[in-house]
């Protein structure tokens, strides 16, 4: 059941597209029923398995650690039901948003690609599966983020974001196998039964630095945060969905899934507690000079997916129970300001916070979810996001100074941060001359206002009902730290240092706040300091000219230049290595040939000389030929006649095919010189005696029994062919086959889509 829900999105991505095409107007109502049923379902599961977990295995590429598994326990449901809700609200909201646009299939086509692997990732049992799902919502949010590729920012905006979690993707991936040496396993229910032998290794280290550079990086921590407001270039529903509640808490799954794997050590800690401190702080800082509502936003998510990593740092129950939480209140907040700063630019044409004002009576459904969303943000009772930041004060009260002073500084900002998209967009009269106000501006169509209500609601329902929101949030964590703890949640519990605290940062942020001006004046003055995002553009430039460098000299258009870098690389690569190894070993006893197999050497000795000097293409043709023909007799009295009559075949056939050819060419001439004709003599040479010498070397070590023996035995009995040679290429080695075919099936369309571009260009000429 489970891996069919999970393809259902690939299904549904397939089917997008026909069904936008056939019906523009009401397709999204159909697609958007997918991720309605699924987080109906996921919900149901949560609810009704609070104590138990739900595992699917099917074998696969079992010889590799690979299997199709997953997992429903309540972690992975949580995360499960947040994207698939948030999915079913994006893909209305997108209806609306990018209505009548013509790639608006190849849009949902990508969304659901990308909502199908973030489920992938979040249920599935096995590492390497949850790689695979990993990458795949690299690549789908490339297309997302790249989804305006005629503007060259969104491209670099896509290739950036590719570049930086890709990278960490293939570090984290040497990190799972790490893993799996260690433990003999790559499952991840297993691999919790077997956590302290992990520890214990003396690889423990570097299997957990390479996992978390690929958390850090896809959760936008430090140093690899840049990537992400970058990537406000998208379009308003892709930031809503994988910019604030789904693909950047990839990461942050992956450091809860794996905590009770890894966690619970000074390493885990320290590493994880000092990248989330600097992440909340500088996510914080930099969210103040910005004046783009989403590129505030994303700053501002940078900084709670600091303070979410902090949390998972400690390991503690009551840092988990804080991180969660909070994971659930900033999906519910953020989603819909994400949502609202699109219907902002969709309606008045400008996301601009300092031309944006008066737009609460013009908008006032909008403004009423964003006063919700805003309050959630800020962390005022009773809504969900002020039991998160109590909770969070709460474990942070119990850390070092510099940590807490962190947290206060982020949550401040978040004042701020609220303070700009709710009160200073529809309520406040705008610093500078308004655009809003040259338009006609109304409220936002209801498939884009419904999704964010719905979720600024949702966080005060939360807030309200904490009761059964607590059941939840425990079952959870339960799972998360793979042991029993009593948990509760409540709104209020008294004059606590946590609220003083929280009050105390409500208060000090909206007293910054009436003065922002200034302050994001002075913030915006330092974004001209180098920091991660120079390191990468030097880095991508140097690696542009580099390679450029490199091609200019490799890549110069000549064939024989071509073979002979490549010969010249696998003689000095293969032959020094087996001459400093050792590798040579000449048999013992060779061979006593006969005379009528001298006499075809000699043969094809003379005709290859030939054919290398000879002045008449012909000539050379005809040495050439027989050369193969030779080659082919040696097959036929050797035992292979199948071999022998292919030859013949290809010889006659090439023979032909060159005269043919070489009939239309010009007068035969020597285009090379003396000395690059003595050098292509002498790799001519070396090449030859390396591989005379390497089937001298494996018939003188035979380290196991020949494998013929096996064809011929079971060619019949496991392949049901009579014809060995057959058998072995479509069963034994079925694959090689397969990717020999893959090839010249990739070769076939280039070459047709070759053929129908330059046809294209000669109707346009005829046209002309």
């Amino acid at each position: 059941m489970i891996p069919i829900v999970v393809l259902a999105g690939f299904i549904a991505a397939l089917i997008a597209p026909w069904l936008i095409k056939r019906w523009p107007n009401k397709s999204s109502l159909f697609l958007s029923a997918l991720p309605f049923v699924q987080v109906i379902f996921f919900g149901f599961l949560l609810f009704t398995r609070v104590d138990e977990s739900l595992r699917v295995y099917v074998p696969w590429g079992e010889q590799i650690g690979l299997s199709l598994s997953f997992n429903l326990d309540n972690l992975g449901l949580l995360f499960a039901i947040l994207i698939t809700g948030i999915g079913c609200f994006v893909s209305l909201y997108a209806s609306g948003y990018l209505k009548g646009h013509q790639d608006l299939g190849r849009f949902y086509f990508w969304l659901f690609i990308f909502m199908a692997a973030m489920l992938g990732v979040v249920l599935a049992d096995n590492l390497i599966l949850l790689f695979i799902f990993w990458e795949l919502t690299g690549l789908s949010s490339f297309f997302l983020i790249g989804f305006k590729h005629d503007e060259q920012r969104s491209r670099d905006a896509a290739l950036q974001a590719l570049l930086v979690t890709g990278l960490g993707g293939l570090v984290m991936l040497a990190g799972f196998v790490l893993i799996g040496e260690i433990s003999g396993t790559y499952e991840i229910s297993e691999l919790v039964k077997s956590s302290q032998l992990l520890r214990d290794n003396t690889l423990y280290l570097p299997a957990l630095i390479l996992v978390l550079v690929g958390a850090f990086t896809k959760s936008a921590q430090f140093p690899f945060y840049f990537w992400l407001p970058n990537a406000m270039e998208a379009p308003t529903p892709v930031s809503a969905f994988l910019h604030s509640a789904t693909m950047v808490k990839a990461g942050v799954y992956l450091l809860a899934r794996l905590l009770p794997i890894l966690g619970g050590t000074p390493e885990w800690q320290h590493v994880i507690v000092i990248v989330g401190v600097f992440t909340t702080v500088i996510g914080a800082f930099l969210a103040l000079g910005q004046t783009d509502l989403k590129r505030l936003l994303a700053y501002s998510t940078i900084s709670a997916l600091g303070t979410m990593t902090l949390l998972l740092g400690f390991g503690d129950p009551v840092a988990v129970k804080a991180a969660i939480v909070l994971i659930v209140a900033h999906a519910f907040y953020k989603g819909a300001l994400f949502m609202i700063a699109g219907s902002i630019d969709h309606e008045a044409g400008t996301r601009d916070i300092r031309l944006l004002g008066n737009l609460g009576r013009k908008m006032p459904i909008t403004a009423i979810s964003a006063a919700f969303a805003a309050l959630s943000m800020a962390g005022v009772l009773p809504f969900f996001g002020f039991i998160a930041k109590e909770l969070l004060y709460e474990r942070v009260l119990l850390a070092n100074p510099w940590m807490l002073a962190s947290v206060i500084f982020a949550a401040i900002a978040n004042v701020i941060v609220a303070a700009l998209v709710s009160v200073s967009s529809f309520w406040r009269r705008p610093a500078e001359i308004s655009i809003s106000s040259q338009k006609t501006i109304h409220e936002a169509p209801p498939v884009m206002v419904i999704g964010p209500l719905i979720l600024a609601v949702g966080g005060l329902l939360a807030g309200i009902f904490v009761a059964r929101s607590g059941e939840i949030i425990q079952a959870v964590v339960n799972t998360t730290i793979n042991q029993a703890t009593s948990i509760k949640l409540t709104l209020w519990h008294g004059l606590t240092p946590a609220f003083t605290l929280s009050l105390m940062t409500l208060f000090v942020g909206i007293g910054v706040y009436l003065f922002i001006s200034p302050i994001r004046q002075m913030v915006q003055k330092l974004y001209q300091l180098p920091g991660p995002e120079k390191v990468y553009q030097l880095s991508w430039k140097f690696l542009l000219k580099t390679s450029s460098m490199i091609i200019d000299k490799l890549q110069n258009g000549y064939l024989r230049y071509y073979l002979s870098t490549i010969i010249v690389s696998v003689v000095g690569g293969v032959g020094l290595t087996l001459l400093l190894k050792g590798g040579w070993q000449l048999p013992r006893q060779l061979l006593a040939p006969r005379f009528y197999e001298i006499g075809l050497v000699l043969i094809i000795i003379v005709a290859a000389f030939n054919a290398a000097i000879s002045k008449s293409r012909l000539s050379a043709v005809a040495s050439m030929g027989a050369i193969g023909f030779c080659i082919a007799l040696l097959y036929l009295l050797f035992g292979a006649p199948d071999l022998a009559m292919t030859q013949f075949l290809i010889e006659s056939l090439t023979v032909i095919l060159f005269v043919v050819a070489f009939y239309h060419m010009p007068r035969f001439a020597d285009f090379s010189s003396r000395h690059a004709r003595i050098r292509d003599v002498i790799i001519a040479l070396f090449t030859g005696v390396l591989m005379t010498m390497l089937i001298l070397s494996s018939l003188g070590r035979q380290i196991f029994p020949p494998i013929s023996h096996y064809y011929a035995e079971n060619a019949y009995l496991i392949g049901h062919g009579r014809n060995v040679v057959n058998v072995i290429l479509i069963d034994f080695r079925g694959l090689d086959t397969l990717g020999e075919i893959t090839v010249l099936a990739i070769a076939a369309m280039g070459v047709l889509a070759l053929l129908k571009l330059r046809s294209r260009k000669d109707n346009k000429e005829i046209n002309k």
